[in-house]
């Protein structure tokens, strides 16, 4: 027995030894003494623990060290806290637990924009337009935004009361609302524009994306789509897999999408087409600074093998691949392993520098210049080949083959958005007119070709603009003239028909959109589907 009470410690000792070669070979392999600085951040964080004048927090230390450790790699590489990755989940998971509306602030009162189809809300009959000014109870005007939804989601089965106005009632209606799961949608708008063209806009790539997106298009194609513009304007990016899906939709069976390169063999991946039923329907995709990542994957596909034309303004160039890595009190990390590359070879990621990106000289002229893939004021940038021989630019992000920059505000309509004017003035005006409205547009497309912003409405847009102290500017009201109306009507679209009849009308007055409309016979020859 006394011999055993010796050999335990010894046998721990040897442990102990062994673990810490270990890791002296490990570290040693790489080039960079790990034991070393793991112990001198143990060292650091002790003495100050012990020190220091004031009571310390050594997890919010912790926390912070590990934010700074990050921050020194790239801009993606990324801590994540607890609440933050239960947010983040719900938004990528495709669905949330709550009363299942979408809200704005407007004059510190909450203002449902829409009610989510298939909620709870929408079931229960609340409307666009409606404010709460009580949950449960209690006052909410005055509320912030970040506290909003604490008080309206829940667990499923809940129960919340919420009493809200109604323009045209002089009395507040109550609604108990049973919380649900909400479906959080990622394809939020897809209709037909004419007899041909169909339109799907893709806002970010969740868990359903995919899924979202084959019905509808094959919603569309029973409605004679034969061409499809796909909008990936300011889509953040999301699942590789659901871009991979999408992609593969469009491109032949065994065509390279997408590959990934690593210092670390195991994470090089090839993405390969798996096929689909539209690889012969002309396509023309649309894309802004605002397209990143899984948005560029889809958009670089399509272009390197001429599959389609792209549309718009230079992509954001986020091509670096993130690996997510849960920690033991429910934290994690997202740690870049790759980089994300074209099937011509094009690296996404842009240069960054210090942890932000490197602005690019990437201001081309707005013109007919089909093919337009050339920044004479940027020459440094790599040249590639498209499969059919075309010219595209390299060096970090999507530049589109026919570039169309977008007129930039004056501060006036700045400053009528910053108020949420456009919302506030198009949702009283659907209060008092709700009943006409309906009646006389029986569907957004007619409401599209035959509602008029008359000149009585915009009379009354600038009285309560001025209500505002928002100073009145003739030149900048007429410059901005077109995109104030359709603001304003599409927002009154969207009260009644919801995103699809918002789009309809805004894709009226948008220019990008426009000239892609008129590029279909050169999508299809480049394709070569004629």
């Amino acid at each position: 027995m006394q011999k055993r009470k010796y050999l335990i410690p010894i046998f721990l000792m040897l442990i102990s030894i062994g673990v810490l070669v270990g890791m002296k070979v490990n570290t040693a392999a790489s080039g960079d003494d790990l034991f070393n600085n793991v112990k001198k951040f143990n060292e650091a964080l002790t003495l100050v623990q012990k020190n220091y004048v004031d009571d310390v927090n050594t997890e919010m230390l912790t926390e912070a060290a590990i934010k700074g450790m990050l921050m020194q790699l790239d801009p993606h590489s990324t801590y994540i806290t607890q609440d933050q990755l239960k947010r983040i989940n719900e938004d990528f998971q495709g669905s949330f637990e709550g009363i299942g509306v979408e809200f704005d602030i407007v004059n510190d009162t909450i203002t449902i924009v829409t009610p989510i189809s298939g909620g709870p809300s929408e079931a229960l009959g609340i409307i666009a337009g409606d404010k709460i000014v009580k949950i449960d109870g209690v006052n909410s005007v005055g509320m912030s935004r970040e506290d909003v939804p604490k008080k309206l989601r829940g667990p499923k089965g809940t129960k919340v009361t919420v009493s809200i106005s109604r323009g045209g009632n002089p009395n507040l209606i109550d609604f108990e609302i049973t919380r649900d799961k909400i479906p959080l949608y990622s394809v939020d708008a897809s209709f037909m524009i004419n007899n041909e063209v169909g339109y799907a806009r893709v806002t970010r790539f969740s868990a359903t994306t995919y899924d979202e997106f084959s019905k509808s298009l094959a919603e569309l194609k029973k409605q004679g789509m034969k061409k499809l513009v796909l909008d990936l304007r300011n889509n953040p990016g999301g699942y590789l897999d659901q871009a991979f899906k999408m992609a593969s939709m469009f491109i032949d069976r065994g065509k390279k999408i997408v590959y990934t390169k690593s210092r670390i063999s195991a994470f090089n991946d090839e993405y390969v087409s798996e096929g689909g039923e539209y690889t012969n329907m002309p396509l023309i995709v649309l894309v802004n600074d605002g397209s990143a990542s899984a948005s560029e994957i889809v958009s670089g596909a399509i272009q390197d093998w001429d599959r389609g034309l792209i549309v718009g303004e230079n992509t954001f160039g986020k091509g670096l691949v993130q690996r997510q890595y849960d920690l033991s009190d429910g934290s994690a990390m997202r740690v870049t392993t790759s980089r994300y590359y074209t099937p011509s070879g094009r690296l996404i990621q842009k240069p960054y520098e210090g942890g932000e990106y490197k602005k690019m000289l990437m201001n081309p002229e707005e013109g007919d210049n089909l093919y337009h893939t050339k920044d004479t004021k940027d020459t440094s940038r790599p040249e590639f080949k498209t499969m059919g021989g075309r010219t595209v630019l390299g060096g970090g992000g999507i530049t589109p083959d026919f570039v169309i920059t977008l007129d930039t505000l004056t501060n006036y309509s700045v400053q009528l958005r910053r108020v949420n004017l456009f919302l506030e003035y198009a949702n009283a005006y659907y209060d008092a007119n709700r009943e006409n409205l309906k009646s006389n547009y029986s569907d957004y497309l007619k409401f599209r070709d035959n509602f008029q912003v008359t000149q009585n409405m915009l009379d009354d847009f600038k009285m309560l603009a001025a209500s505002k102290n928002i100073e009145f500017n003739e030149e900048q009201w007429s410059r901005d003239l077109d995109f104030i109306t359709t603001s304003i009507k599409s927002i009154i679209a969207r009260d009644i028909w919801g995103n699809n009849g918002s789009m309809a009308v805004w894709l009226e007055t948008d220019k990008q959109f426009q000239k892609a409309m008129t590029l279909f016979p050169e999508a299809e020859k480049l394709a070569q589907l004629k």
